[in-house]
């Protein structure tokens, strides 16, 4: 256990220093130590009130030393003209573009990877092995990638890729490490010669090696097939279950949470989560629908009493999760490598981010992809935002059919101004006739128990949700999750677990999770004391990912700056195995990466607090660390940020700027 040290006023001085001497001896590189005599002034003269991150904007296209940059592609200008909407729309384009110019084909990038005995695997036939589990990803066997053949292209004569290969090589930056993450877990790796760190996979004549012993499928589920995205997009799905739930919404309330007269008669095969989605389909199918074609519904084994009788509302499966660390679906930073970060310090229960249920019927990809379930998350659930009866309930059919969770959340919590306006987050506080719609009718849809999650209320002082509770209860909601601020709050001022506490008793017998303010296990055992089930943790996550652990061993962890820079290596690693090797994918982790560092910097490692423990609303001082990178993380700096990503991942690309998207000030 670590030795938890309680330093002195004396002693935590010998720590503190001021702005100017912070930034210098990061500067220095922690070479020396700065003097003590040195002015309180910036060398360049700007104000450092504020983190850099936070002064950056590029509406005048100057750098940071008002310097004039280079003129941008067409392209570029074309997409700035476009209208900016949301609280971000100062920040910068961040995604980069420069690897779109000399894109290689895919058709070179994946030659010969079909694991049937085609004619477009003449050249592994004798020894390509009959039963792979690989479907058109990869090949068993080592074969050359660099054939270029018109015939092979995807795209035909309209691909505008990158079919010279050597040109490509040429172009291409060099390797960011000796070791590829992908070919050292999966033993192979999906992306050949465009991979970032091809050189530990490529044989002298450009083969992609493949370790034969290790080859697996990647083993995340919940993904977009792409038969269900084309029906999706084309308007080709009827949601017979959805439609009938909101046919009896619309003639008035029921009795009950739910009716047993809801659930369609003579229905067969409704293939619940778990069943490897072998019944995709949601409706019949039309002439011109892409699918299996008609006939017998695909199964997969014997038939039996649980595939032709549908379950009884009393009959759902039990959300029992009581007691249970709960990691609230975080934005932008909850993403699945943090997911799994925080399941090996002890989280129980995992959410996804909040997913759009529009854009989800829509069959968008990057929405889709917040489904995305890992093997490790055993109780995982998905969150759905959406402002109208409809689209949410057609929206859980599907999901009902096609995912395997474990509960759906619906958000009542969100507060930002680009869903609010549209009558969803936390503005369905005061749309009881839709809220209640939205509730019953995805709670007769879904096998799986459904969860909200909900602010105090809208206004700072006018509390709605010991009101709404009675309600969801009798609506049909599993669990409740209550955070203890008003959307006016955001996130200011302290959580209010008096009135969480108020709450747990109108909730009764209905269990109520309380969220706010979680960054000890002192705190943990505080909220628990006011009788909620179990505990939410968001935030506090984010500042430090072993607090799950502190909270089950009762323990403060003074952890080490190299023993933090393993965890920032291990998100790399899942994050390269999550959105791929090549360029693209190591940007996408590069900037998740920057993100959750902007959280992390506002930790306080044990060693140096004069009192424990350390409170979320607290603003951080400036401070000398016990070692270099101690120091530079604490650094609230986006330079710095970067600095710790390029020794993760390598240089950043040209021009490269990054502006934090969570810019709340939490401070009191």
């Amino acid at each position: 256990m670590a030795q938890v040290h309680f330093w002195s006023a004396a002693a935590t001085y010998r720590y503190l220093t001021t702005k100017e001497q912070f930034h210098e001896f990061l500067e220095a590189k922690g070479q020396e130590k700065p003097s003590q005599e040195s002015e309180a002034v910036d060398p360049a003269g700007n104000d450092l009130t504020e983190p850099e991150a936070k002064r950056i904007r590029l509406e005048d296209g100057q750098t940071e030393d008002g310097q004039a940059e280079e003129a941008a592609e067409t392209g570029e200008q074309l997409q700035a003209q476009k209208r900016a909407r949301g609280q971000n729309k100062c920040r910068p384009h961040v995604k980069p573009t420069h690897y779109d110019k000399n894109k290689l084909c895919p058709s070179l990038v994946q030659v010969c990877v079909t694991v049937t005995k085609s004619p477009r695997c003449l050249e592994c036939e004798p020894v390509c092995p009959p039963s792979s589990i690989f479907l058109t990803l990869w090949c068993i066997v080592i074969v050359p990638i660099f054939q270029e053949s018109a015939a092979r292209c995807f795209y035909g004569d309209r691909c505008r890729f990158l079919h010279d290969v050597g040109h490509y090589l040429e172009t291409k930056p060099a390797d960011l490490g000796p070791s590829c993450v992908l070919f050292e877990t999966f033993g192979r790796c999906p992306y050949g010669v465009t991979c970032r760190f091809a050189g530990a996979h490529l044989g002298p004549e450009g083969q992609n090696l493949v370790r034969e012993g290790l080859v697996q499928a990647p083993p995340v589920r919940n993904g977009l097939d792409k038969a269900l995205q084309q029906q999706l997009r084309k308007r080709k799905i009827h949601f017979k279950r959805a439609e009938q739930a909101l046919r009896q919404l619309s003639r008035g309330p029921l009795p009950g949470p739910t009716s047993e007269a809801t659930v369609p008669e003579g229905r067969e095969a409704e293939g619940a989560p778990g069943q490897d989605n072998c019944d995709i389909q949601l409706a019949p199918q039309e002439p011109d629908t892409v699918g299996p074609p008609s006939g017998p519904l695909r199964t997969c084994g014997p038939l039996t009493d649980e595939d032709v009788v549908r379950l009884r509302p009393h009959e759902k499966r039990r959300l029992d999760i009581s007691g249970k660390l709960y990691l609230a679906p975080l934005t932008t930073c909850g993403n699945l490598p943090f997911r799994r970060i925080c399941k090996r310090f002890g989280a129980d229960v995992t959410c996804g981010e909040m997913a759009v249920c529009t854009n989800l019927l829509q069959g968008q990809t990057s929405e889709w992809a917040l489904l995305k379930r890992h093997p490790c998350e055993d109780i995982f659930g998905v969150q759905l935002e959406g402002a109208f009866p409809d689209t949410m309930t057609k929206c859980a059919e599907l999901l009902n059919r096609t995912i395997e969770v474990d509960f759906v959340d619906i958000n009542v919590g969100c507060p930002i101004d680009l869903v609010f306006k549209k009558g969803g987050g936390c503005a369905l506080m005061n749309r009881l006739a839709k809220f209640q719609q939205i509730v019953r009718g995805m709670n007769q849809v879904l096998d799986v128990p459904l969860t909200v999650k909900l602010r105090t209320g809208v206004q700072e002082r006018v509390n709605l949700a010991h009101r709404l509770l009675p309600d969801l209860r009798a609506w049909g909601a599993a669990l409740v999750t209550l955070h203890g601020r008003s959307r006016e709050q955001r996130y200011t001022k302290l959580a209010d677990w008096q009135y969480i506490e108020q709450c747990v008793a109108a909730a009764h017998p209905m269990p109520l999770f309380g969220n706010g303010d979680v960054l000890s296990y002192e705190d943990a055992n505080r909220a628990l004391q006011t009788g909620v089930a179990g505990v939410m943790i968001a935030r506090g996550a984010l500042l430090k990912p072993w607090l799950f652990t502190e909270i089950k061993e009762q323990r403060h962890w003074d952890i080490s700056s190299s023993e933090r820079l393993d965890i920032l290596r291990d998100f790399t690693h899942y994050g390269l195995e999550h959105w791929g090797s090549d360029t693209q994918g190591v940007e996408k982790t590069r900037r998740f990466l920057l993100e959750w560092l902007s959280f992390l910097c506002r930790y306080v490692p044990v060693g140096l607090l004069e009192r424990l423990p350390q409170r979320i609303n607290e603003r951080p001082p400036y401070y000398l660390g016990r070692d270099y990178l101690e120091t530079l993380m604490a650094s609230q700096k986006a330079a710095d940020w970067i600095r710790i990503s390029e020794m993760l991942l390598g240089p950043v690309p040209p021009n490269f700027v990054f502006l934090p998207k969570h810019k709340a000030n939490a401070y009191k």
